[in-house]
């Protein structure tokens, strides 16, 4: 007798391709549903990816990690990046946050999102962010 195969549904099989995809370009990307359909693969953070001309959409907070690289982004709509910045209490692991590792974001717009990692990062981000507003015009097409 053999055993029945397991059937996935349609919400398995769209979360497995997500998680399978290297590139996402010009669209909409809800961060939080990118982080937990990667946990649910097993795996704890969003690794090796590229977005370019997406819209990274929270509420969430990214936690930078290694080889993360943020190309012509606009970081959030505020007067002061610091707003954007969450600096880590200890250097143990974080809870709460969405890990992003080796991935890549060029000309993205990053909407209700926070950012937090090392002193060094954050420090880089605080110096090199620029306002949406100086990246994009209102109709939200890079200027």
């Amino acid at each position: 007798m053999t055993e029945p195969t397991a059937t996935l549904s349609p919400e398995e099989i769209a979360g497995r391709a997500l998680v399978a995809r290297t590139s996402f370009q010009k669209e909409a990307v809800w961060l939080p549903l990118l982080a937990m359909q990667h946990w649910n693969a097993g795996q704890m953070a969003i690794e090796g990816k590229t977005f370019t001309e997406c819209v990274i959409e929270g509420p969430a907070v990214m936690a930078v990690m290694t080889g993360t690289v943020f190309d012509s982004c606009a970081m959030g709509t505020t007067t002061d990046v610091r707003n954007l910045l969450y600096r880590p209490l200890s250097n143990t692991k974080l809870a709460g946050v969405i890990g992003v590792a080796n991935c890549r974001f060029e000309r993205c717009r990053f909407v209700q999102v926070g950012f937090t990692g090392s002193d060094e990062l954050l420090e880089q981000l605080q110096g090199g962010i620029a306002p949406a507003s100086a990246l994009f015009n209102p109709s939200g097409t890079p200027a």
